[in-house]
């Protein structure tokens, strides 16, 4: 068996598509896979077109073996013959491997296409499209789309059969030639008024499924809330009324379906009864040898299998079309923050972060921390300074505008830790972070208070995340995700609340070993915890997004009467 070039999924860079049509983007992703395409589109052709000359060579066994008593040229036919269906069955193996090779890479660089988008356009993506459509996307429609790569050998390899067929058919018979090189075609475009139809019977269908998953996601994350105002009944209805829509839209896509498929054994069985009808009259007439008869009827049998293909194809490229039309609607909202043109180089190191409107200043090794009284207003600065906001004005890195830089080296080296992150499923070691060793991992559970929680659980590091860390308390949660934070080890860390959710003496564990887990690096704090601002090198204290005072947390508490307002809760008293 040869050595066949499969390659590493998903790819290093999947490239950038075409968004203007869904033809220009299947066309793209055949440009972008052509090698296999190629190779497959020869073991197809190979595997159709010995397929067909198995007929030939059983005619020659009988005309010039069986009919003249020439034991040696039927030797020689059986043995052409038994060449044939070796080779067949060689190719069709590795046809069948490559097909399968097309169809995974085009579904997954459709699907990584779509994980790279969501990244880049963040929320904008879902406040246009529900993230059930989204979800669909990426598990039915780039299957759908990798489909049509599936087939695309073997419609190629029918189509040369079909040629091969009809031209030796063409130089024993002109009369029988011409009606399988014409009707073939023919028949197949007999079948084309029902591509319509199906084509709109599978959007449908699409449709109505994405509103489905849409409506399951929204339950899913609404589910307390339901639960809460007694709304279970009325969601339950409503998703029995989608449900019901989709599957009536899937009834309607039978019928077209359905059709086709008859259409894939009745349209061949007229051909194969005229063909054979006149060759039988031919060899009646002492115009056509038996093993010839017996060869046409082979052929008409045998163009069975272009005559499927080629439907089989069509249905394919359909069902393809429709889920590359999804595609490149997701694909076409645009981000909220866009890609930077000839950016500035990231610099080899990192010395301050500042934000020109408020006056917050972050330098290199640095811990800072950010206070107000309504901590949802520092929101704002945070989105400024990791480069979350469209209006990301006044905000300079070593003296550059952020802006300037490309937002994936940003993303690398500035990361925000949300006050909810949530975590996925997955083994816990990959949660926290992909290839790092134990004793790394161990290190950041130990700064974020989390062994004893390691220790509760029965595989450690191995053990099964479930969907959104629902095995896990809030706190539990928080604890993870402050890990997971810290193993990033990015040049400035923004902590959005790390304790909210954890008791006071853990925080206060929290607080001592945080500093020494960034030792070298830069961590921003948003909280009003007294025992997270005891770790800080200096603090501003915002009100109505201005800063109004700052200086180190001691001198605050000392001297700063709304200081110890929001950290220490007292009045003016």
């Amino acid at each position: 068996m040869p050595n066949l070039p499969y390659r590493e999924l998903p790819d290093a860079d999947p490239g950038t598509p075409p968004l203007t049509s869904p033809p220009r983007y299947l066309a793209w992703l055949a440009r972008k896979q052509s090698g296999i395409l190629g190779l497959n589109a020869f073991f197809g052709i190979g595997w159709m077109v010995c397929q067909a000359l198995v007929w030939a060579a059983v005619g020659d066994a009988i005309d010039r073996g069986i009919n003249k008593h020439n034991p040696h040229e039927l030797l020689v036919w059986v043995g052409i013959v038994m060449g044939l269906g070796i080779t067949q069955a060689l190719f069709g193996s590795l046809r069948h491997q490559l097909a399968v090779t097309n169809w995974m890479h085009a579904a997954f660089r459709t699907a990584q296409l779509v994980g790279r988008h969501v990244t880049a356009t963040g929320s904008a993506l879902t406040d246009e499209i529900p993230a059930g459509d989204v979800v669909n996307t990426v598990m039915a429609d780039s299957m759908r789309v990798g489909g049509a790569y599936d087939s695309l050998a073997r419609f190629l390899g029918s189509i040369v059969a079909w040629l091969v067929v009809s031209l030796i058919l063409l130089r024993t018979s002109t009369k029988l030639g011409l009606i399988v090189l014409l009707g073939v075609p023919l028949l197949t475009l007999l079948t084309t008024p029902l591509l319509r139809p199906l084509h709109r019977a599978q959007a449908g269908q699409r449709e109505a499924s994405g509103r489905l998953a849409a409506q399951a996601s929204d339950t899913v994350i609404g589910l307390r809330i339901l639960r809460g105002v007694g709304g279970e009944d009325v969601f339950f209805d409503n998703y029995q009324q989608q449900n019901d829509k989709v599957r009536l839209a899937g009834f309607r896509i039978a019928t077209p379906s359905a059709a086709l498929d008859s259409g894939q054994i009745f349209l061949p069985a007229i051909l194969t009864v005229t063909v054979t009808f006149l060759g039988a009259h031919d060899v009646m007439n002492h115009t056509l040898l038996p093993g010839q008869l017996v060869s046409f009827f082979g052929y008409t049998t045998f163009l069975t299998t272009p005559l499927r293909t080629a439907v089989e194809y069509v249905m394919a490229a359909t069902r393809a079309y429709v889920g590359g039309s999804k595609f490149l609607r997701l694909m076409r909202v645009r981000p909220t923050i866009a890609a930077t043109v000839d950016p500035t180089p990231w610099p080899t190191r990192f010395e301050t972060l500042t934000d020109e409107r408020t006056g917050v200043r972050v330098e290199r090794g640095s811990v800072v921390g950010l206070v107000s009284a309504h901590s949802v207003e520092l929101g704002a600065v945070v989105d400024r300074l990791g480069r979350f906001s469209a209006d990301a004005t006044g905000v300079t890195l070593n003296g550059h505008d952020l802006r300037s830089f490309d937002l994936s080296d940003i993303r690398r080296h500035i990361v925000v830790s949300e006050i909810e992150p949530l975590l996925f499923s997955g083994p816990l070691r990959d949660e926290l972070a992909q290839g790092a060793d134990d004793e790394t991992l161990m290190d950041a559970l130990t700064a974020a208070s989390a062994i004893d929680l390691l220790e509760q659980l029965e595989h450690g590091l191995d053990t099964w995340v479930e969907e959104r860390g629902r095995s896990f308390s809030g706190g539990q949660r928080q604890r993870l995700s402050l890990a997971r934070a810290l193993l990033t080890r990015a040049d400035v860390l923004m902590l959005m609340e790390p304790t909210s959710a954890v008791d006071t003496h853990t925080e206060s564990r929290i607080a001592h070993r945080l500093r020494d887990a960034r030792l070298g690096l830069t961590t921003v704090i948003v909280s009003s915890s007294p025992l997270l601002l005891e770790a800080t090198d200096h603090v501003y204290l915002f009100e109505n997004d201005q800063v109004i005072t700052q200086g180190s947390h001691a001198d605050l508490v000392r001297n700063s009467l709304a200081y110890q307002r929001v950290v220490l809760r007292t009045d003016d008293a």
